[in-house]
């Protein structure tokens, strides 16, 4: 029997907030996704931009309104159990964890194949393995580490656009088929959700911030506004240097698009943005991993043994390096699209019950309208269910085994 966990010590400020969310969206996302969502919505492919971004910012205010009212680690286990019932918080937490362990398999993926293509698994494992280390060393120097990578990969994707658009930039590279018809564009729009799914890892991180009912709701939509204008710009840059067909048939898109180009010689920066990128995915979401496995142990959904904050460094070191090490075992046999497909598909889940959470709210607890958490319930459910059929099957079985733990830890409670 393990002692409850102590407090998270509140150490991240507004700034420190913003930037851990960026950090966790202008990741690995953005260099990856949108291959395959080129390929199912052709030259739609910003509209399946601005679709996710819609699904983005209806779960960001759900997000953001809820963790002001919830200040604790966990995100949306904690929101969906106090608003919805246990199970509906327990599905969330094993949406989360499990959909976003494959989330890191897949960024640590990237970030090898960037890196060491032909030695892409054990540079993975060694990416996995430093930042976990950084976690848990504490939460600050997670929030300064992060400032770094967004300020490298901020000027890789900056190089990207301009490189893209020194070669023959073109609209007449662009038509109005589409590839799969509307199914590919609503398809697209929640394979891009992968890369904007980083800014509830403010709300996940919502014990270590200082004053979180004033932080948090500012920092979440502030971070996703950010994003939304980055990918919109690096997205088009790209779509009139290679057009789609050129997207979606390679796995670094953005890499393609800068090697047409005059500067193809230099395409070498932004395969370096790309690994610092996921290297920041890595950083901010094994963070959020780890204290979304330290809520549920505290309530024994999970091991017991998780419950544990380092005495000295305030982290969950524990959830830490047991996220990290499920994350080494899975990269040994990963597939990179298969993964993003099965974690969006986890990601809406939870997202889904942010929004449904956020429903029930009352006049005076909410910040934003009912109707946009109730689009956002929706459009989740949309998206989902529009994913590659793979994803689909893997996401219903994720939610069905979890409904099984779910039944056999309350079997053994009663016990």
């Amino acid at each position: 029997m393990t002692r409850p966990s102590e407090s998270l010590a509140r150490r991240l400020t507004t700034t420190d907030a913003v930037v851990v969310g960026l950090g966790a969206m202008i990741g690995a996302g953005v260099f990856a996704a949108p291959g395959p969502a080129a390929a199912a919505a052709g030259s739609w492919l910003l509209v399946g931009l601005a679709l996710a971004a819609l699904v983005a910012y209806a779960n960001a205010t759900s997000s953001a309104q809820l963790a002001s009212l919830y200040p604790q680690a966990g995100g949306t286990h904690v929101y969906a159990r106090e608003r919805l019932g246990d199970y509906w918080g327990f599905l969330a937490g094993w949406s989360f964890v499990v959909g976003k362990t494959a989330s890191l398999a897949a960024m640590a993926l990237t970030l090898g194949a960037h890196v060491a293509p032909d030695a892409a698994r054990p540079v993975a494992v060694a990416a996995v393995v430093a930042m976990a280390t950084v976690n848990v060393l504490g939460v600050e120097k997670t929030a300064r580490l992060s400032r770094v990578i967004v300020s490298l990969t901020l000027a890789a994707l900056a190089f990207a656009v301009v490189a893209a658009l020194a070669g023959d930039p073109s609209p007449t590279r662009l038509d109005a088929t589409l590839p799969t018809g509307p199914y590919g564009v609503l398809q697209a729009g929640g394979l891009l959700f992968f890369a904007f799914a980083g800014y509830a890892r403010l709300a996940t991180l919502g014990e270590e911030v200082r004053d979180p009912t004033v932080t948090i709701p500012k920092a979440i939509p502030l971070a996703l506004g950010i994003v939304v204008v980055v990918y919109a710009v690096v997205l088009s840059a790209a779509l009139l240097a290679v057009g789609p067909q050129v997207l979606a048939a390679s796995p670094a898109p953005l890499v393609a698009a800068v090697e047409a180009g005059p500067l193809g010689a230099l395409a070498g920066v932004v395969r370096g943005g790309a690994a610092i990128a996921a290297a920041g995915v890595l950083l901010s979401l094994l963070a959020g991993v780890s204290r979304t496995a330290l809520s549920m142990a505290r309530r024994r959904e999970l091991p017991g043994v998780l419950d544990a904050v380092h005495p000295r460094r305030r982290t969950p070191h524990r959830a830490e390096l047991t996220a990290a090490a499920l994350v080494c075992a899975i990269l040994l046999v990963a597939d990179l699209r298969g993964a993003i497909g099965f974690s969006s598909f986890a990601v809406l889940t939870y997202y889904a019950l942010a929004n449904a959470s956020a429903w029930t709210l009352r006049d005076d607890e909410r910040r934003w309208p009912r109707g946009l958490a109730a689009g956002g319930v929706a459009l989740c459910v949309v998206l989902a269910f529009t994913l590659p059929g793979v994803a689909v099957v893997g996401g219903l079985v994720l939610l069905s085994s979890g409904s099984l733990v779910w039944v056999a830890t309350r079997s053994r409670h009663r016990t």
